[in-house]
């Protein structure tokens, strides 16, 4: 099976009534971000910071995966599909996809502030009795503003075995994230979904833009897809 690597960000979790980056003030669901997603902001107020993500976890168990994710998951039928995201949400994996690289993290896991490995999955309200074997705090499994990205290396390396590469619902504007497309090998086509695309430069691969939300545009990219190789 040829291997299509799909990055998605916000816009794809939005349609599912997900706001799960920063609005064009730099807010993020009402607060600064370096409030609630930088190390400085979790030494300031952990209590705030414990809320603000708490409050991300019960939204989240009330929101559905949209046509967008499930696409997705219907295109491991025709193909070997992997899925980089910027989201925390876990809509693809509601969906149903198989292999899914978090790049900023996991809302419904937290890990301790001493040992990183230290990784629990994690439904309910997290609070600052929450501890880990040792003693120490429980923090949000979340990569935050000035911390390393450990999936990083994992994602160039599937970039760069695709045969297709897709962009959903993100400006590339976050980095490294948007670095990813540096990596994909040239003359491998790119498909670019989102309803206000950004111009992407400097590239020798081709890119097809298809100007929608992710419902729309993932099924109409299945299609053509799916035709390219028959």
């Amino acid at each position: 099976m040829k291997k299509l690597v799909v990055l998605t960000g916000a816009g794809i979790s939005a349609e599912s009534g997900l706001k799960t980056f920063r609005d064009s003030e730099g807010l993020w669901q009402g607060h600064d971000i370096m409030e609630v997603a930088t190390p400085q902001g979790w030494r300031k107020n952990q209590e705030l910071v414990l809320d603000f993500y708490n409050q991300r976890r019960r939204q989240l168990h009330k929101v559905q995966p949209n046509r967008g994710h499930k696409t997705l998951y219907e295109l491991e039928n025709n193909f070997d599909v992997y899925i980089i995201t910027q989201n925390v949400d876990n809509l693809h994996e509601k969906a149903g996809s198989s292999n899914i690289i978090h790049l900023h993290g996991e809302l419904l896991k937290v890990r301790s502030v001493k040992d990183k490995n230290y990784i629990l999955h994690w439904e309910t309200d997290l609070r600052k009795t929450d501890i880990d074997k040792n003693g120490f705090q429980l923090r949000p499994h979340i990569v935050w503003f000035g911390e390393d990205v450990p999936a990083l290396e994992e994602a160039i390396e599937i970039t760069q075995k695709a045969d297709y590469f897709v962009v959903i619902g993100t400006s590339l504007q976050v980095y490294p994230a948007a670095g990813l497309i540096e990596y994909i090998k040239p003359k491998i086509p790119i498909y670019y979904i989102d309803p206000n695309p950004i111009s992407i430069r400097n590239l020798s691969n081709t890119i097809e833009i298809i100007p929608m939300n992710a419902s729309d545009g993932v099924p109409l990219l299945k299609t053509k897809l799916i035709s390219l190789n028959n």
